[in-house]
């Protein structure tokens, strides 16, 4: 900042002392050369009224065009130029405040190239993550995506501009269903010669204003992949432990039993025995829950009822029935769905969910029934939703992992879907699809 010579109340003062002076030295030119005191007035007040308009004008002036130079670099500014800057010698509080314009539009120019920085960086990250992110406005159409949403979606073609939803219809239904449910959800596509697991994130807010929505579409196969490993390599623990839990006092009580036959002491030998076949059972129940899995039948389709069907499920759980059931018959295997509902409206209620919110509904979606299980529990995190569905996974204490693993085989035998989302006000939505008719 320059140093101040002369502030405006101090030029203002010679101003006026110049104009004073002016006056003086004209009335006593005029006493000089006329002796009249009148006009001797007359011509001081004329020489300081001259000599003050002048003044004034120079000054008011300097003023007039530092405003306009401040006006220009102002409308500079708001076009997102801020190169602009204005130079004042004056040596006054107007030489201050054009120090101060100049030093903000430094300022403005360092900032908006940092910024320019950070977004440069920021888009290059956004482009090259693997993650499909898809930005949409008000009315739809895709305001940003990146290159992986293009791949995804487009063939890697850009997608700016495009009605998000005319892209989602020429993808599978199931697509587009994930994405109009509003909610965070998983859901599988046959892609490049195998199944593809995709999680989706979508959130609204404000951007410049204006209401936006933001997708993103990760990929959840190869974690999953490797979560598998490490179940099975899980698994395999737990088997060992069972097993050698198991067959360990086997071992123990055969010895035992082995002693005293040859000690001829026969009568101890029932409760010998009983010990071995308590332990061989307990054995048995626990692989036979794991070959359950391993071996499920091929389902044997048949005609059912809806209504006969929901009211056998209500006499072994609580729920409430929302809309209408479809008055044409169900194709399934009654026993392997029924038990997979069951399973299901149980894990509603375990999830802390009031009895009252537990619903199921049946609705025709084109060429597929849509069977929804709804509760208001606790739902699930990220974590817990990504690997939900792998075999052995639980988050219960004594879970087997076995429920949401089973109930996907089973689905997927019948030749449908299953789906898992946490719905926007609390709670979980557990979604089936199954084909309405044999063979489709």
């Amino acid at each position: 900042m320059k140093t101040r010579v002369l502030s405006l109340e101090g030029k203002l003062a010679v101003l006026l002392c110049a104009v004073f002076l002016a006056g003086a030295l004209g009335g006593i030119v005029g006493v000089r050369q006329f002796g009249d005191a009148g006009l001797t007035l007359l011509v001081g007040v004329v020489a300081g009224m001259v000599l003050g308009a002048i003044l004034a004008r120079q000054a008011i002036g300097r003023v007039r065009r530092l405003i306009r130079a401040l006006q220009g670099a102002v409308a500079s500014y708001r076009d997102g130029d801020f190169s602009i800057s204005t130079t004042e010698s004056g040596g006054d509080e107007l030489s201050e405040l054009v120090s101060l314009h100049n030093e903000l539009g430094r300022t403005l120019r360092e900032q908006r190239q940092h910024l320019v920085q950070r977004e440069l960086l920021l888009d290059t990250v956004v482009q090259n993550t693997p993650v499909a992110l898809v930005l949409s406005d008000t009315s739809g159409r895709v305001a940003y995506a990146n290159m992986a949403a293009r791949q995804l979606f487009n063939d890697g073609k850009s997608l700016g501009g495009l009605d998000f939803q005319q892209v989602l219809s020429a993808l599978p239904d199931v697509v587009g269903e994930a994405v109009a449910a509003g909610e965070d959800s998983l859901f599988s596509l046959d892609m490049e010669g195998g199944e593809e697991t995709f999680h989706i994130s979508q959130r609204g807010f404000r951007l410049q204003g204006r209401p936006h929505r933001l997708y993103l579409f990760r990929r959840m196969t190869r974690e999953l992949s490797r979560q598998e490993v490490a179940t099975w390599k899980k698994v395999i623990r737990v088997l060992s432990h069972e097993l050698n839990n198991s067959l360990a006092p086997i071992s123990s009580m055969a010895h035992s039993g082995g002693e005293l036959v040859r000690r001829g002491n026969t009568e101890s030998l029932s409760g010998v025995f009983a010990a071995i076949g308590e332990r061989a059972r307990h054995l048995h129940e626990f692989i036979a829950g794991y070959a359950r899995f391993a071996k499920l039948p091929t389902p044997r389709v048949e005609r059912v009822e809806w209504d006969d069907l929901v009211q056998s499920l209500a006499g072994h759980v609580e729920f409430r029935v929302a809309g209408k059931l479809p008055d044409t018959p169900a194709w399934l295997d009654r026993a392997q769905i029924e038990q997979v509902l069951i399973n299901l409206l149980k894990n509603a209620h375990e999830a802390g969910s009031p009895a009252e919110a537990v619903e199921l509904q049946v609705t025709r979606a084109g060429k597929d029934v849509c069977i929804d299980i709804s509760d208001r529990g606790s739902g699930m995190n990220e974590t817990v939703l990504a690997n939900a569905l792998l075999p052995f996974y639980s988050t219960k204490r004594s879970g087997t992992g076995l429920g949401l693993a089973l109930t996907r085989e089973i689905v997927e035998a019948h030749g449908g879907r299953l789906q898992l989302s946490n719905r926007a006000n609390g709670g979980l939505r557990v979604r089936i699809h199954i084909p309405a008719a044999p063979g489709q």
